[in-house]
């Protein structure tokens, strides 16, 4: 019995030790299954041992520790990983640019809510009934400007110039209360609000200040959006097939090969990166221009065209400009009515009391240093563009630099270049590194790419770069710019230019503003003309060269917007 039974124990023996044998010779694959469930994957698709990979599609075949469903899983992962790595300081770049849009919006607007209760406030306890009876005069030109900050179609030059001539006719009335005024003699009345400067110089001051601070204010903050929605858009392109195979096989192959610890090189996560970044890429020339046009803005709001420091005292000036017209009331009509006639006597009972009476005479004691608020919102204007100038700053080359901190935040940080995952094996990365840029990928060694064919998102982002940088140029010379429809600078079109004379370097200069017509229109024709100096001839602009600057803000508008459509 025991000769028989021995051939069979011998066989059992001999079939146990290659089964030994054989488990030996494969790897066991036990780090690379923690790893794969460490993701929330099943650990039902990861091999204890090494099998043949001849399934793999992207990972290098021959002995591996993942099945063909590890790799659909690390492919899906691959695109969820690239698109985190990205929104992350995409994201947070873009809180900055929205965080800090929202402080000046949210200043800008309560600035002028101030302004406009500081200027009831002080017309109340100056003229009391008398502004009362025209206090929607007012109303309407703080209505003006808020509509003009958040982009309406208000003319900054064409509504200040229609505050001054209806602020005239009410005046008028009021010092000439004996006569009888009809609608169309206070419009012939208006005509000659300029002529005449019945506000003595302020409503001139006035109107550059106001127009060039408004204009600086709300570009600036049109700016702040526009990078915030810049950055929101491009994060959340979708990376290409190519870029996800590239992506899987820089950061899960490794593991197919049992090398969880093993870190990518760092040229080749950025040859990767740059590739996947590759449209993206082409956005920082413009970028930086465009935060450089910020930056030059931001000086003019620190300096000659800060808005805080034009409307906080604008009640005192508006009221310095209606005493001047009082103290002046007689000369002025005299003038008006050799030039728009002699109107006629109102019956003695219905004849007014004189407005010298009244407390038209009582000048207004301006606020003391001390007791006029400096801030809206809890800030000052110094303060927020202080702030913003070192986030813009910091904000320069962020999409040229963002394959770099991608790289390093994620996965290359501390890597040895003599022993890393260089795409195929644990060893140094030999490849030159791609420079930044769709074009610059056309020999990309790790991530095909088209680069006949470039994202039409990101044309359109560089392309609102552009615009909104050609804006900010604009709003820096006291140009006005258009934001009709437009508060992200979709349109091409460039400022319309009816602000100044975009040559104002400096902050003592004077814009040479163009005549404007006003919305007051009349069929009243004056009858004679209003005695001036010669000095006083030569300051008004002839018809002729009215037109002719006319052609030559219209025509480079023209050759822009011909460029931007090529």
């Amino acid at each position: 019995m025991l000769r028989t039974s021995l051939p069979p124990l011998l066989l059992l023996c001999s079939v146990a030790l290659c089964s030994l044998s054989a488990a030996g010779a494969s790897k066991s694959c036990s780090e690379v299954r923690k790893v794969y469930v460490s993701k929330g994957f099943n650990q039902n698709d990861a091999p204890v041992y090494e099998i043949n990979g001849d399934h793999l599609k992207v990972c290098s075949q021959g002995h591996t520790c993942c099945s063909q469903a590890m790799e659909e899983k690390y492919n899906q992962q691959s695109k969820h990983d690239f698109k985190a790595a990205v929104t992350e300081p995409c994201s947070s770049m873009q809180n900055i640019f929205a965080s800090r849009y929202n402080k000046f919006d949210e200043f800008f607007k309560e600035l002028l809510k101030n302004a406009e209760s500081s200027l009831n406030d002080m017309f109340v306890r100056t003229y009391g009934r008398l502004y009362m009876q025209n206090s929607e005069l007012f109303k309407d030109f703080f209505v003006e400007l808020r509509k003009y900050y958040v982009g309406g179609n208000v003319n900054l030059e064409e509504m200040l110039n229609d505050f001054w001539a209806r602020l005239l006719e009410r005046m008028f009335r009021l010092v000439n209360p004996q006569y009888q005024f009809t609608d169309e003699y206070l419009e012939c009345v208006s005509k000659y609000t300029d002529q005449l400067k019945p506000f003595g110089d302020v409503p001139r001051k006035l109107k550059l200040q106001v127009t060039r601070a408004f204009v600086a204010a709300r570009t600036f903050a049109q700016g702040l959006a526009v990078a915030r929605d810049v950055i929101n858009k491009v994060s959340t392109v979708n990376p290409t097939p190519h870029c996800v195979r590239a992506m899987m096989k820089m950061t899960y192959c490794p593991f197919c090969r049992g090398l969880v610890t093993v870190k990518p090189c760092n040229n080749y996560c950025l040859n990767v990166m740059r590739g996947c970044l590759a449209n993206p890429g082409d956005l920082d020339t413009e970028w930086n221009t465009f935060i450089d046009a910020m930056l030059l803005l931001a000086e003019r709001l620190e300096g000659p065209f800060n808005i805080e420091t034009v409307m906080d005292p604008i009640d005192v000036k508006i009221s310095d400009a209606i005493m001047n017209m009082q103290e002046n009331s007689m000369q002025v009509s005299q003038k008006v009515f050799q030039g728009c006639g002699q109107p006629k006597l109102l019956p003695p009972a219905r004849t007014s009391r004189s407005v010298s009476g009244a407390n038209f005479n009582d000048r207004f004691r301006a606020y003391s240093p001390d007791e006029r608020p400096t801030t809206a919102a809890g800030t000052s204007l110094d303060r927020l563009v202080s702030d913003v100038k070192e986030k813009l700053r910091s904000a320069k080359k962020f999409w040229s630099s963002l394959p770099i901190s991608i790289c390093k935040n994620n996965w290359t940080s501390g890597v040895n270049e003599d022993d890393c995952w260089n795409g195929s094996d644990k060893s140094r990365y030999l490849y030159a590194v791609m420079s930044n840029g769709l074009a610059n990928q056309i020999n990309n060694p790790d991530v095909q790419v088209d680069v006949t064919k470039p994202d039409m998102v990101i044309r359109r982002q560089i392309m609102d770069l552009r615009v909104m940088t050609n804006k900010m140029k604009s709003a820096y010379n006291g140009n006005d710019v258009n934001f009709i429809d437009d508060i992200t600078g979709e349109n091409s079109g460039d400022g319309d230019g009816g602000s100044g004379s975009g040559d104002c370097e400096t902050s003592s200069c004077e814009f040479a503003v163009q005549p404007t017509q006003g919305s007051k229109t009349g069929n009243v024709q004056p009858k004679g003309r209003i005695n001036l100096t010669e000095n006083d001839a030569k300051k008004l602009p002839s018809a002729a060269w009215t037109n002719t600057a006319s052609l030559f803000i219209i025509l480079p508008n023209i050759l822009f917007l011909v460029r931007q459509w090529r």
